[in-house]
């Protein structure tokens, strides 16, 4: 079966090499914004059609006081490659303004700005390019993902699966996170249908976990017309718990054989938490910067699943700097360095565990970084330097293939977490 999978990352400098600005926000917890694709059903077989969607907090655009309001202003420039990025077969860049009434408005972590472009192209392997560039902060986001481009030949097909986040008088809101909650009642989402005939069609659900436990499957008969059929469906998600899943629609014959399908990574996430902490004793773990050991262990050595969470939660509340506000900011934070860690300092281990991701995760990024990779008579050394603290720490590569070591481990009073 064949389907379509947007991989979202966002673009950061190579391993080692730490970010200055507090605003740049790794994937996998709160990206600077959310996009996805999906390929329908085209005029003719050599062309297909591709909506691109993108979804953009207002938290990461800065507002400026406009004539009583308040008012963001942003382009957004999509460009798509050749699959070896040797061409340019797509650009386009737009110009947009958000205005709202308030402050309070312009900094909900709850409020995103929708929008989708579509594009025609012929069925291949493509890159999408895509940049957010905030015009007051001067800040930019970008993505780049692989994309395949269906071709539609059979007599019948699925489109991609889009997720739904709400339906408001016919007119449906997308999860272009691709991420659900504890809070969401159901797993919702749309696809279309394609056939040349009018028909009666057996279809399977199937949601799995990542090492292919079916957690869910559910079967009905629906019938279909010649053309496009759009369908929007519901599942009851009470058997889905944290982690990562796939979602399956396909049509089967009599013999229970796949006709056709399509499918859809997703993620299911703690309500309030962000979205990197997919496992509940990982992110236990990765609290070695800001929970005791005794605190630590006392969760991991918890047996009952929602015994562990609540203790888990109990914890973060404890931390809440504004615990009358839905934003936890040591909650985000700490994870968001960890994420950052986890992506620009693996090396033998997880990046959260190696000397660089501890004094990134406790302290934050340095205010000064000084490298030097090719000192003729030493090893390669960075020296991180916070001045608030009045502290410098020195990194060297010993081997030579980018593990770097701390060398000055005094643990002074800088050696517990600091927002």
């Amino acid at each position: 079966m064949k389907f379509f999978f947007l991989l979202i990352f966002i673009s950061y400098s190579v391993l080692a090499q730490v970010e200055y600005s507090h605003g740049i926000v790794p994937p996998g917890e709160y990206p600077g914004f959310y996009i996805d694709a999906a390929n329908y059903k085209g005029d003719s077989p050599e062309i297909t059609r591709i909506d691109v969607y993108f979804q953009i907090p207002y938290a990461n655009l800065q507002f400026v006081k406009f004539q009583n309001k308040f008012r963001a202003k942003y382009s957004l420039t999509l460009t798509i490659y050749d699959e070896d990025k040797d061409k340019i077969v797509i650009e386009k860049t737009w110009n947009g303004k958000i205005v709202v009434n308030n402050f309070d408005e312009a900094s909900s972590e709850n409020n995103f700005k929708f929008g989708f472009k579509s594009f025609e192209l012929p069925p291949n392997d493509y890159v999408l390019s895509c940049l957010l560039y905030d015009k007051d902060s001067k800040k930019d986001f970008s993505v780049e993902a692989k994309m395949e481009v269906r071709s539609f030949n059979k007599s019948l097909e699925f489109s991609d699966i889009l997720l739904i986040s709400s339906e408001i008088d016919n007119q449906i809101i997308l999860n272009v996170s691709n991420a659900i909650s504890s809070s969401d009642s159901s797993l919702f989402f749309f696809y279309e249908l394609y056939s040349d005939k009018d028909d009666s069609v057996n279809l399977e659900y199937l949601v799995e976990t990542v090492d292919g436990e079916i957690v869910l499957q559910q079967k009905e008969v629906v019938e279909i017309e010649s053309g496009i059929n759009q369908i929007k469906k519901e599942l009851d998600n009470s058997d889905i718990s944290l982690g990562q899943y796939k979602l399956t629609v396909k049509a089967v014959d009599s013999d229970e054989e796949t006709i056709s399908g399509t499918a859809k990574i997703f993620v299911s996430k703690i309500f309030g938490f962000p979205s990197s902490i997919i496992n509940l004793d990982k992110a236990i773990e990765q609290m070695a910067y800001i929970a005791t050991t005794d605190e630590r262990d006392d969760m991991l050595e918890t047996e009952n699943f929602d015994d562990k969470m609540k203790k888990y939660k109990e914890f973060w509340k404890r931390q809440d700097p504004s615990p009358t506000t839905t934003q936890n900011e040591v909650l985000r934070e700490y994870y968001r360095r960890v994420s950052y860690a986890n992506k620009n300092f693996k090396h033998y281990f997880e990046g959260w565990k190696t000397d660089m991701g501890m004094i990134y995760i406790i302290l934050g990024p340095p205010d000064n970084v000084d490298r030097y990779p090719f000192e003729y008579d030493s090893k390669p050394y960075e020296v991180w330097h916070y001045y608030n603290i009045n502290q410098s720490f020195y990194f060297i590569d010993e081997t030579g293939f980018g593990d770097y070591r701390l060398l000055n481990r005094n643990y002074g009073d800088w050696y517990r977490y600091r927002q």
